[in-house]
């Protein structure tokens, strides 16, 4: 008999109080005045954080879409708000006042709610209401258990539970969840708000459930009960026995759990057709978890001795077979019968669904693209340990700072960015086949080991990302200053070539622009920038220079020209200089530019003659022209035969969306592919470049030039959210689908 109270085990209402009469409603109605002015203050205070909170997330948001999406949550919920809280007030209010009338719940009831709920929602959001409202239900677990006991004699003696009470977190959780379909918000939106009332109702809960439970006593409703929790429920585990992770897992299952494996029970049970197991005469009682784990380390022992039992691990992932939920139970059962002596029955449904979700989880790591194929085999490798994981501990689907799925999720992670090319050392390689191997041979019931393997890998990859910034940092450095480079070379290319305009120089004057004049222009672009007193001074040289070099028509156009030369071969001198002429060199330039001024002004030559003005001028070679007269430099060209990419395009969206630190794949034809991250976007050109997981650069690519890549299906950009949640999302979409595979165990 499970006794939660010391005696008098009858404790008889007081005399006035009967189950029909005025009594029941006004104390039910005191529950309720009790309740709602709480819940209201509550609620109040959840919605003046609201605001704060979402404008924290705009500010440290990853792009303006996100941006967007939070400040059009704030001016939604301060539209929706006095219609949320009516809704959820009203809610709570009418459950409480029917509590006396309404009839026993269904068994089947909570999880076909729960089930359309999923149906109707994300999977995310329904793990926010699960494991929050179960979280407050083992902290609150005795103040509801005297509320219970008293609100089931109020009610007639029909027995009150969490999953019937109304003001329990669970049903309070769901009244939210409902007034919420008020708000047409982004879903990262309504989960903050579910955090928030996480935070500012259900963890105040224990002032509403001791008011009530006061109120209730001084009434004559058991006011001899003690607050002591029923044996079994969670936090009442004497100290020494079972833990969650140990062989009595089966008594202590994580409540959070417990409610998410009914939800995706309930999806199971819809796609099997039947909520009731295929049992066979003559099998047996089902496997209880002790026997499920020792098959499952029988199974792990042979795999880790490269026996492969759950699939054929073969070199290409093309050729795995695909089906590996019906291969893990066969695999499984047969191991059962031969520990048995006989093949079971059935699986108890608990069980079944935790095969079927980790089952689905590693098929899902085999289809998963963002994952190289090397890679994909070596973690599929992981199924049974998992496996093992998830029946020792149900938090694992529940829970996303779960160790084991953390694990998972830095693994996959590490491996997105993996490829020969870029791990020729092995380094990458060896440390994931090292997780893997380890807990193919050491995993048993420790769930500890996942915590140390993940602090590992993390150690691992914080050394390794050291390493690659510091490469990545100079790639950037020396692309940035290429760049800079580049820019000043069109700047000082569009300036001569404006000046020019068109006019035909005699060709000592178009060298000295083309060659050594503009290279001084770029060096004092780059060391003292276009706002400089020099660089002005440089302009000013190119429009004496072009002036200087119009043949004098008349005395006055002479005379001016005379005026020019000694500022124009003061000016020459310390630029020539600038740019790393000799003074051999600037004296022979210069000599051939006084004969050629000399003829221009109608005087003699000296002797000896100086060069023809069309020979060869006496720059270096070394001074690489920059420009020329009637070509001026164009931008960056687009790939042969593409054609502009519209700015409304998906691919040009997906381009601008971009973030450093994602990952994209590359195929080019005739080229091996390539995976690279997206390192650093450049603030002068646009240009997006792509390192390796090692930090060496990959490649550089103009908007246009990706946004053609994309759509001509030569790069692709990898998923950046982590692997768990992905596949979490494909498993919920697979389920609904109506052709999906029936999951049933055969048993024969």
């Amino acid at each position: 008999m499970n006794e939660a109270f010391e005696p008098p085990k009858i404790v008889p209402l007081a005399p006035r109080l009967d189950a029909s009469g005025e009594r029941v409603g006004e104390l039910l109605n005191a529950v309720r005045g009790i309740a709602g002015k709480r819940l209201q203050q509550c609620l109040g205070n959840l919605f003046e954080h609201v605001d704060d909170a979402l404008f924290d997330l705009a500010e440290k948001a990853e792009n303006n879409a996100s941006q967007t999406h939070y400040f059009d949550g704030m001016r939604e919920v301060r539209k929706r708000r006095p219609a949320i809280e009516r809704n959820f007030l009203t809610t709570v209010n009418r459950e409480l006042g029917n509590l006396a009338s309404r009839a026993a719940p269904s068994a089947s009831s909570p999880a076909m709610a729960e089930l359309s709920l999923v149906a109707d929602s994300e999977l995310e959001e329904s793990l926010a209401i699960t494991s929050m409202s179960s979280k407050h239900e083992s902290r609150l677990v005795r103040d509801l258990f005297a509320i219970n006991q008293r609100l089931s004699v109020i009610c007639g003696g029909r027995k009150i539970e969490d999953s019937s009470n109304p003001v329990a977190p669970a049903a309070l959780s769901q009244a939210f969840r409902q007034a919420l379909k008020e708000l047409g918000a982004d879903t990262r939106v309504k989960l903050l708000i579910y955090k928030l009332f996480d935070r500012y109702v259900l963890s105040t809960l224990e002032e509403l459930y001791a008011e009530a439970n006061a109120e209730l006593a001084r009434a004559g409703v058991l006011p001899q009960l003690r607050p002591v929790a029923p044996r079994g429920a969670p936090g009442s585990t004497p100290a020494g026995q079972a833990g969650a992770t140990g062989t009595g897992a089966d008594e202590l299952v994580d409540p959070a759990a417990a409610e998410l494996l009914q939800t995706l029970h309930g999806l199971f049970v819809a796609r099997r057709g039947t909520a009731m197991p295929h049992v066979q005469a003559g099998g047996g009682p089902p496997p209880s978890s002790n026997e499920l784990l020792g098959a499952l380390s029988l199974l792990q022992t042979q795999l880790a001795a490269g026996a492969a039992p759950v699939h054929a691990m073969a070199a290409e992932v093309g050729s795995l077979e695909r089906d590996m939920v019906a291969q893990l139970k066969e695999q499984l059962l047969a191991q059962l019968a031969a520990l048995r002596g006989a093949r079971p029955s059935h699986v108890a449904s608990i069980d079944e669904d935790t095969i079927d979700l980790v089952g689905m989880l590693f098929e899902f790591i085999l289809d998963d693209q963002t994952l190289p194929a090397e890679m994909q085999v070596m973690l599929a490798r992981l199924q049974i340990p998992y496996l093992k994981a998830a029946i020792l501990d149900r938090k694992m689907f529940a829970h996303r700072q779960h160790p084991a799925r953390r694990l998972l999720d830095a693994l996959a992670e590490q491996a997105k960015g993996w490829s020969p090319e870029s791990d020729r050392d092995g380094r990458l390689h060896d440390k994931v086949k090292s997780v893997v191997d380890q807990l193919l041979h050491e995993f048993d019931d420790d769930i500890g080991i996942f915590e140390r393997l993940l602090l590992d890998l993390q150690q691992f990859h914080e050394l390794n990302r050291r390493r690659s910034e510091l490469a990545e940092q100079r790639v950037a450095e020396s692309t940035r200053g290429r760049e800079k480079l580049e820019q000043a070379r069109r700047r000082a290319a569009r300036e001569i070539v404006e000046r020019i305009d068109g006019r035909k120089l005699p060709p000592l004057v178009h060298e000295v622009l083309a060659r050594a004049w503009a290279n001084h222009l770029v060096l004092v672009l780059l060391r003292q920038g276009e706002d400089s007193s020099e660089f002005r001074d440089g302009l000013r040289f190119v429009d004496d220079f072009i002036a200087s070099a119009r043949t004098p028509q008349d005395a006055a156009a002479r005379q001016q020209l005379r005026h020019l030369l000694p500022g124009i071969e003061r000016a020459l001198r310390r630029g020539l200089a600038n740019v790393a002429f000799q003074p051999q060199d600037i004296e022979r330039l210069l000599a051939q530019l006084r004969d050629w001024y000399g003829q221009q002004l109608g005087e003699p030559a000296r002797e000896p003659a100086a060069p023809a003005p069309s020979s060869a001028s006496a720059i270096p070679e070394s001074i690489q022209p920059i420009v020329v007269a009637d070509e001026p430099a164009e931008p960056d060209e687009l790939p042969e035969e593409s054609v502009p990419v519209a700015t409304d395009s998906p691919e040009w969206q997906q381009v601008e969306a971009l973030q450093p630190g994602t990952w994209l794949e590359f195929q080019l034809p005739d080229e091996p592919m390539v995976r690279a991250k997206l390192s650093w976007i450049s603030p002068m050109s646009g240009r997006y470049l792509f390192v390796n997981r090692r930090g060496l650069k990959v490649a550089d690519y103009a908007p246009q030039e990706l946004a053609v890549l994309l759509i001509g299906g030569h790069a692709q950009v990898l998923a950046t959210n982590a692997l768990f949640d992905r596949a979490m999302s494909a498993i919920v979409s697979r389920l609904r689908q109506p052709d999906a595979p029936n999951p049933n165990i055969d048993t024969e």
